[in-house]
């Protein structure tokens, strides 16, 4: 095959290649933009796992749960949580990730569980909450997520309930309104502790992130009873988070719940 030849089938050749390939190329890109896990339609929590293809949504220990309370109480234990947080909690930043509104925390307070320690890391909310009690569906939920220092992860969940207004509130929504992917630095100290009641009985399971990747291996620690905000305290974080940003019940399999006091 002669010079002119040669060239004239790499160039036919290397058109053929380029067809057959960029059309896939945009469409994977198209795919994978269009794959992004949400609460609402073809990308709802009932389709988490054709989304998010090597996450765990489909196993056999996720949350949240339906927490029976006639079911935890036979199984009542001396509770070992000790929460550790001073008064100067040190607030970080608060950011819309889309998915809810998340503080994030300097490292320094910690909770103290079984014997390990735990960091606070950040606190995002759900509104309707996602664990039940007794069937009930509260208003909104705290997810107070901690990290240890081998990876292990234990998330109190603080149910609310329409009343007076929080004075914890008002300081987390006078940084409201904040748009969808923004990012706000607060660097101010905040007293935490507002959020635990003198009852501190709490149920506890094993469990998993309720959002993508929804890992498993978690520890759930739900207070028994909910902490008071304003309606309007509660319309407004609906206001900067999606409809609806809720997780539905998931079953309990084979886990047992502790109530611990």
């Amino acid at each position: 095959m002669n010079t002119k030849l040669r060239f004239l089938f790499l160039t036919i050749l290397l058109a053929v290649v380029s067809c057959k390939q960029t059309p896939k190329t945009a469409h994977a890109t198209e795919t994978e933009n269009a794959h992004h896990w949400s609460y609402a339609g073809e990308t709802s929590p009932e389709h988490w796992i054709e989304i998010e293809k090597n996450s765990n949504c489909d196993g056999k220990h996720q949350s949240p749960i339906n927490i029976i309370n006639k079911d935890a109480d036979s199984v009542k234990i001396k509770g070992d949580l000790k929460i550790q947080y001073t008064p100067t909690t040190l607030l970080s930043e608060v950011e819309n990730n889309g998915h809810s509104i998340q503080f994030d925390f300097e490292a320094g307070d910690s909770i103290k569980y079984k014997n390990e320690t735990y960091y606070l890391k950040q606190i995002h909310f759900h509104e309707p909450a996602e664990h039940k009690i007794n069937g009930v569906i509260y208003p909104i939920e705290m997810h107070l997520v901690h990290l240890s220092k081998s990876g292990s992860i234990t998330v109190l969940g603080i149910l609310g309930e329409e009343g007076e207004e929080s004075q914890l509130f008002e300081f987390f929504e006078s940084f409201l309104p904040i748009e969808n992917g923004a990012t706000k630095d607060i660097h101010q100290n905040i007293d935490l502790s507002s959020l635990f009641l003198e009852d501190k009985h709490y149920y506890s399971y094993g469990g998993s992130l309720t959002t993508p990747p929804c890992s498993e291996g978690v520890n759930w620690i739900v207070f028994k009873e909910p902490i008071i905000l304003s309606v309007e305290e509660v319309l407004k974080l609906r206001n900067n988070m999606p409809i609806n940003n809720y997780r539905n019940e998931q079953p309990l399999n084979d886990r047992v719940v502790t109530l611990n006091y």
